[in-house]
């Protein structure tokens, strides 16, 4: 007697994006809940994969290849929403720094103290171009990109931003060590 092994029957390749959908989207959720461990998130993740396969379709070459981009979506936008969710994680903005203890100040010397307060009193934005800048070394394109404002924009509030912290700190030096104008 033979025996006659039973292959799985494959569906044909799904044609449309809404058959691409009904087929691999609660497979997809799953990958994504393994990669973010947030039902939501890996909902979200998915949407955007078939999002982005929607926009485009017409650039697809291949029908069948279409899952594979799908598998592929996902797992590149739940690393970047991993990596999104680690960087506002560890963001603190400069401004809502935590209050520095009596130990920190002590270990600062007068004049990191003097640039410490006068940084506490510049305007919110000033303040993040220039720790972005100074403490932070990144060119003025990566603070454009980091706050969301145009190079010009940098440019200019660190300008204004130096400004106001000579002027802070000339108030801050003893009499003196003042020049005369």
């Amino acid at each position: 007697m033979q025996s006659t092994q039973l292959r799985p029957v494959r569906p044909a390749a799904p044609l449309t994006i809404e058959d691409l959908y009904r087929v691999h989207r609660r497979r997809l959720i799953g990958l994504a809940m393994k990669l973010v461990d947030d039902v939501a998130s890996a909902e979200d993740v998915v949407q955007d994969a078939f999002a982005a396969l929607h926009r485009n379709w017409s650039g697809l070459r291949d029908a069948s290849a279409a899952s594979s981009y799908l598998s592929a979506a996902v797992v590149n936008g739940s690393r970047s929403m991993l990596r999104r969710r680690k960087r506002a994680r560890d963001y603190v903005p400069p401004h809502e720094l935590p209050a520095r203890s009596a130990e920190s100040l002590a270990m600062l010397t007068t004049d990191q103290q003097a640039v410490m307060d006068a940084l506490a009193q510049l305007a919110p934005r000033q303040r993040e171009v220039l720790v972005l800048r100074y403490y932070g070394g990144m060119t003025e394109a990566e603070i454009a990109a980091a706050t969301q404002i145009s190079q010009g924009a940098v440019k200019s509030t660190a300008s204004r931003a130096l400004d106001k912290l000579e002027r802070l700190m000339a108030e801050h030096r003893p009499a003196h060590l003042r020049q005369t104008a």
